[in-house]
């Protein structure tokens, strides 16, 4: 349209040059102009091309779906929720359509799903930091070394603290966890190595030795005499030093990241048992089906680790 104007004041030709265009296209524009009217000179958006490995709208809505429910996963943990329902699509792909729809990073995925908790049923507290972790143990069987550390939760109007004491297989990734309320102290630990030891007789592991930080709740007479007079070695860590327990910080960081930032944003908890009931049924996932894609596990779950390692020691044993 600037060029027909241009062409007007200065003539045809000049403004042809002017512009870098022949004056061809130039009487083709007037044409056109005078046939349908200058709006037919207006550049035309393009739609985007059908791909025929485009996804659907319902791909599309269940991979939303499931980043809000799970919102602290990336891209690749989903998959086999996204599996279930019958969408299977790659990593990069879910990626993308999380970055389309601004919820590509965890931080953006959380507001999402405080939103929605918010407009429903009210704001809720939220969970504990993590710490750090650092390098990994190594054992050979399964119950050689467990490392075990306490994580605070935090305070549950109407119950107190809340602590999660935690146990991690050094050699399978396998995990047991209890919550208590009030204070970590020896009686609570010995406590849960019994039931440590039961939970690790139900799927075939004895328990021959544990792994602990310098807490109080791990150095108390009573703790090591329960420990000496159950036959298990007690491993402490350096002072100072939370990177030398690293499986069983890391273990803590994921449930804090996967479990409980999600659980208290979904709901409000006013019940210790509501909240170890949605615990135990993450763990028990965590244990059977969730895939751990560290150097160590390589996509494999402790169970499958577990079923592995006894399959080896038999082999070696025969």
């Amino acid at each position: 349209m600037r060029l027909i104007e241009y062409a007007a004041q200065v003539g045809v030709a000049q403004a042809c040059r002017v512009f870098g265009v022949s004056r061809q296209t130039y009487y083709r524009w007037v044409r056109r102009a005078e046939q349908y009217g200058l709006a037919a000179l207006m550049p035309k958006p393009r739609r985007s091309p059908l791909q025929p490995n485009a996804m659907s709208a319902q791909e599309v809505s269940a991979i939303l779906a499931v980043a809000v429910a799970h919102p602290t996963l990336g891209a690749r943990q989903p998959l086999r929720h996204l599996a279930a329902q019958g969408v299977h699509r790659s990593a990069s792909g879910v990626q993308k359509v999380l970055a389309r729809h601004h919820l590509a990073t965890r931080r953006q995925r959380v507001a999402a799903l405080a939103s929605i908790t918010a407009a429903t049923t009210g704001l809720v507290t939220d969970a504990a930091k993590d710490g750090p972790f650092g390098f990994c143990q190594y054992a050979s069987r399964p119950g050689q070394v467990v490392a075990l550390d306490t994580f605070y939760v935090g305070k549950l109007k109407g119950v107190g603290a809340i602590w999660q004491l935690t146990a991690v297989d050094v050699a399978t990734r396998w995990a047991v966890v209890a919550l208590i309320v009030g204070d970590k102290n020896t009686q609570a630990t010995k406590a849960f190595i019994d039931h440590l030891r039961t939970a690790l007789r139900k799927v075939g592991v004895r328990l021959d030795g544990v792994l602990t930080d310098n807490g109080p709740e791990f150095t108390g007479v009573a703790f090591r005499d329960h420990l000496a007079g159950l036959n298990i070695h007690h491993h402490r860590i350096p002072p100072r030093s939370p990177n030398h327990n690293a499986v069983c910080e890391r273990f803590q960081g994921t449930v804090l990241a996967e479990f409980y930032r999600p659980f208290f944003h979904r709901a409000r908890i006013d019940r210790l048992a509501d909240l170890d009931t949605g615990l135990q049924a993450w763990v028990d996932d965590y244990n059977r089906h969730r895939p751990n894609h560290g150097h160590y596990m390589n996509g494999r779950t402790p169970a499958q680790t577990l079923r592995q390692t006894k399959r080896t020691m038999r082999k070696t044993a025969a």
